[in-house]
């Protein structure tokens, strides 16, 4: 995974905290995706402005506990999956032609 890459929920996907179901969840038209505590913990830092290294950077702040390459392979393992479950798209970067 290129860690320079940034990541954006796709247009009609929220990402949101529901106390009923006790975690982070994706809302979107056709309905909701439950997700696990390391998952949104890892969404919750998708904001289409932090690229990969900054996202897993802030993780290890949080998680000072964590193994470092198991929290790398598990952001990337996340970030892949949730981008090939159509959940996030890459931003696309605006260049000025001069």
């Amino acid at each position: 995974m290129n860690h320079t890459n940034i990541y954006q929920l796709r247009r009609g996907r929220r990402l949101q905290w529901e106390p009923v179901q006790g975690c982070h969840v994706i809302l979107y038209p056709e309905g909701m995706v439950k997700l696990s505590a390391s998952a949104g913990a890892i969404l919750e830092q998708v904001d289409g402005q932090q690229n990969v290294s900054d996202i897993i950077h802030t993780l290890f702040q949080h998680y000072p506990q964590a193994e470092s390459s198991e929290l790398v392979r598990d952001v990337e393992a996340f970030l892949a999956e949730a981008y090939d479950n159509g959940w996030l798209h890459l931003r696309e970067e605006k260049h000025h032609v001069r």
